[in-house]
């Protein structure tokens, strides 16, 4: 397992959490780009990656670009994604 320091697209991210519930089988991944411009936008993901480090590396990517998206808009937001890994059985749930 290499360091998140070492994924290709960690971009200087000031936080990055790995969150686990047990009882859920819920895991998630919570990457914030930069809080220069202010608090954290962007989205999340509820999706099955067949290997964590692809939810890692999707986290990382995504909050990154949120925070291009969001200066180029002049929005006083920055970029933050949260990747909720989980199970696939938790994905064939009815609702």
């Amino acid at each position: 397992m290499q360091s998140v320091w070492d994924y290709p697209d960690f971009d200087e991210h000031e936080l990055v959490h790995f969150v686990t519930d047990r009882q859920s089988g819920l895991r998630a991944i919570i990457a914030v780009h930069s809080t220069h411009l202010g608090p954290g936008a962007g989205g999340t993901r509820f999706w099955h990656y067949a290997e964590s480090s692809q939810a890692v590396a999707d986290a990382l990517r995504l909050s990154r670009g949120m925070s291009f998206k969001n200066a180029m808009a002049g929005l006083k937001l920055v970029g933050e994604h949260d990747r909720l890994a989980a199970d696939r059985t938790l994905l064939d749930r009815q609702a």
